[in-house]
């Protein structure tokens, strides 16, 4: 896994509209790049060009030369009468990460989403993958909450989702939060928000017995707070041992389900880079 800690070493990016069928066309080979040039879901050039019509977002970031180094697609909706915005993809390419790429993307995406008037983002990431986690939760401020079953089916062809299912996490940026606009500048991470966050990070681990994943089974121990625990890593895992890649997934989805069932909220993440391990944090008495 990359380095969390994102610095902004591209000053020669530019964040803009993707405006033409060369780039288009660019942004659907960084897809297959990224996921898989037997990856199902591909969004096309002419989808690409139609959301940008309806209030959405269809943005990419290309270096000096004006070659497509990352972007960020969404589509904007209407859910229970308000207006909302499905952030569908985001993706950098591998020799830009670590630049602070996907966080410029997100930052132009609420800049355009505020100008319509639409404060919410809703997206989703699968959470055992805690680069994803560490950058959605503690970078952008955006919290989990849903936990979904195999949302995108089994397969999508990717060979970053193969092997354990596509369980994702539903979560929520709340474009104006206080909170978020703190987190966006580096002054907080979610997880700090905890009074203590000592006794946060002292909570029960329920899913995992000296950072080995068990099989969660029967009543789970209702108390204030809980930790589950995620791989640092899960790809070299799947690459490895897919049993015990299944087990990370089998002993988390019980984990969250249960929890997420009884009220808990997904409130934090922690990534210690020194141990390599990694924890959310579920309250069910956060104020």
């Amino acid at each position: 896994m990359t380095d969390p800690h994102y610095n902004d070493e591209s000053p020669d990016v530019t964040i803009r509209p993707l405006s033409t069928f060369e780039e288009y066309h660019q942004c659907v080979e960084l897809q297959n790049e990224t996921w898989g040039q037997d990856f199902t879901e591909a969004i096309p050039p002419s989808l690409l060009l139609v959301t940008q019509r309806i209030g959405g977002v269809a943005a990419g970031a290309f270096d000096s030369s004006d070659r497509l180094v990352g972007f960020v697609i969404g589509f904007s909706g209407v859910r229970e009468g308000r207006l909302v915005h499905w952030s569908d993809m985001l993706a950098v390419r591998k020799e830009m990460s670590g630049k602070g790429i996907g966080r410029r993307l997100k930052e132009y995406q609420r800049k355009l989403l505020l100008e319509l008037g639409i404060e919410t983002v809703i997206w989703t990431f699968d959470p055992l993958v805690a680069s994803n986690a560490h950058f959605n939760i503690n970078r952008l401020g955006a919290l989990p909450v849903e936990y979904v079953v195999d949302m995108y089916g089994s397969e999508t062809g990717s060979v970053l989702h193969a092997g354990i299912g596509t369980d994702r996490f539903i979560i929520e940026w709340n474009l104006t939060d206080p909170l978020v606009e703190k987190t966006l500048r580096g002054e907080i991470e979610r997880w700090e928000l905890k009074t203590d966050t000592s006794a946060a990070a002292q909570s029960p681990v329920v899913n995992t017995l000296e950072g080995t994943p068990q099989p969660v089974e029967g009543e789970l121990p209702e108390l204030p707070s809980v930790q589950v625990e995620i791989p640092y890593d899960i790809q070299p895992i799947k690459t490895d041992s897919l049993e015990l890649a299944l087990l990370w997934r089998n002993s988390t989805r019980r984990a969250f389900l249960w929890y997420m069932e009884r009220g808990y909220k997904v409130e934090g993440f922690r990534l210690d880079t020194e141990t390599c391990r990694c924890y959310y944090l579920l309250n069910n008495s956060f104020p």
